[in-house]
């Protein structure tokens, strides 16, 4: 898998376990203390996160980071 079809992989995971806890984009980039922005970049594949982000992100979507990272 390319890395550009990896992230959007990514990104789809993340907004699928997004929708399923029912946040909406503001509410998650509040909790991972970041911004709208940033996380739509993320979930349409646009920017690969750092570990750091990820790792938030898995907190907040309450998974493991292994779980949100193997597609």
């Amino acid at each position: 898998m390319s890395n550009d079809a990896y992230l959007v992989s990514l990104g789809a995971k993340i907004r699928h376990l997004r929708k399923d806890l029912g946040y909406s984009q503001e509410e998650l980039a509040d909790i991972i203390k970041s911004n709208r922005l940033t996380v739509l970049r993320i979930e349409s594949g646009k920017v690969n996160s750092t570990i750091n982000m990820l790792i938030e992100i898995a907190k907040a979507l309450k998974v493991e980071i292994g779980d949100l990272v193997t597609l």
